[in-house]
């Protein structure tokens, strides 16, 4: 049986890339529309010559058209700020974790109005301030009693003669409910408080550990000791040395000095011997309240409701006008990719297209094989490279430098100067 004379209506197709693009069409065909500078524009518009000539529209049809290559060239842009903002948070996360963080729209840009509007954080380089570092060790600080944030309160309570066992809890749970004036008014509730230290007071320790003897014949140490010492003294030691003596000493009238002794269990007091006339009367407690891990105070922001983790870096995506010709030739060769994989998918629509007797083969599959292979290569050679620049791989690279450096000096022969 003879085949039909096939008469199209057309030679060419119905739907083809032109060689160039337009400018007044770019913006409209943007998916996202993220983009907007002029320079954007006209590098979408470059783009659909790049690809008319990359993928042979001179000798044969391309089934895409402008507004396609306009939405993968958006595409191919957010893609490489997307890997140089998670490049760049690999370097300073650890440096901004506590710092504010943004409000972002639909598209990740910092909203209008927002503190960090328009400031690009994104491209700035950040002083090294040992932010979780320094976390770390406000906990520690605040467990010894040394520093952190929290706050220490203190009460007292009167012992009573021949009554061993005193409930802190209750005593200062008593106190924050009832006490308006004191500082922790309020905020026990039902709450077990921290008891960090239970003392009486003594005699002041300077006078025992430096004399009495009111600073007579005093040399050399005046400006530190001030009257109490005990004879003529000159420091030949270190500060340090002093410090430690006062330290133990300290801690001496806790262990040997004192006649008197506790046990706390479950914030229970049990104190000895038993209280008797002519012992301590008051003893103080410091205390403090624990609290959720992620509250503070209202008057003393210290960065919890900041920087976390990586999704609240206040990272907006990188303008375009800020990436230079490396990232641009990236976004080009990556715009092409998805430009191959788009053609491979519509092309795939029909696998084969009859023409007077014959029929011709597309090459949709082949299309998209390409096209994801080259967007997955260009991916894993800009993390590859991003990865050898992190800032910890420099120092490491500068400090491989300068030891190398240090072998060749030390080869040099130095001269010998006669006179």
């Amino acid at each position: 049986m003879a085949l039909p004379t096939l008469t199209p209506a057309s030679t060419v197709s119905a739907v083809r890339l032109p060689a160039t693009g337009t400018l007044a069409d770019v913006t409209g065909a943007l998916p996202f529309g993220v983009y907007s500078a002029p320079s954007f524009i006209s590098a979408a518009v470059d783009q659909v010559s790049y690809t008319y000539k990359k993928l042979g529209g001179d000798v044969l049809d391309i089934e895409l058209t402008p507004g396609q290559v306009y939405a993968a060239y958006e595409e191919a842009v957010l893609e490489y700020s997307y890997i140089i903002n998670v490049h760049q948070a690999k370097n300073v996360l650890g440096n901004l974790l506590g710092n504010t963080t943004g409000t972002f729209d639909r598209n990740g840009e910092i909203e209008s109005g927002h503190a960090l509007a328009d400031t690009q954080v994104e491209l700035k380089y950040p002083r090294f301030e040992f932010s979780y570092a320094r976390r770390v060790a406000e906990g520690i600080s605040a467990e010894v009693g040394i520093g952190g944030n929290d706050t220490e309160y203190s009460a007292s309570f009167d012992a009573e003669d021949g009554k061993q066992d005193y409930d802190l809890q209750t005593i200062i749970s008593a106190s924050s409910a009832l006490s308006s004036s004191a500082p922790y008014y309020g905020k026990v509730k039902n709450t077990k408080v921290l008891i960090k230290q239970v003392y009486y007071q003594t005699p002041r320790s300077q006078w025992r550990f430096y004399g009495y003897y009111g600073g007579l014949n005093v040399i050399g140490n005046f400006s530190t000791y001030g009257q109490y010492a005990d004879d003529s003294t000159f420091q030949v030691i270190p500060t340090w040395h002093n410090r430690l003596q006062s330290m133990a000493f300290e801690e001496a009238i806790y262990v040997r000095n004192s006649h008197y002794s506790y046990e706390l269990k479950n914030n229970k007091l049990r104190i000895f011997p038993v209280p008797a006339d002519g012992g301590p009367k008051r003893y103080w407690v410091k205390f403090t309240i624990p609290r959720d891990a992620w509250e503070e105070d209202e008057d003393r922001s210290i960065g919890i409701s900041g920087v976390n983790n990586m999704n609240t870096l206040p990272f907006a995506n990188i303008q375009y006008d800020k990436i230079n010709s490396i990232g641009k030739q990236w976004i080009r060769r990556f715009t092409l990719a998805l430009s191959k994989e788009m053609l491979g998918l519509i092309r795939s629509k029909f696998g084969t297209i009859p023409i007077p007797g014959e029929s011709v083969q597309l090459n949709g599959g082949d299309l998209i094989t390409q096209g994801k292979e080259e967007q997955e290569k260009l991916r894993e050679e800009l993390k590859t490279t991003l990865d050898e620049l992190t800032y910890n791989k420099l120092m490491e690279s500068d400090a491989a430098l300068v030891e190398e450096s240090n072998k060749i000096h030390a080869k040099i022969p130095n001269l010998i100067f006669m006179g």
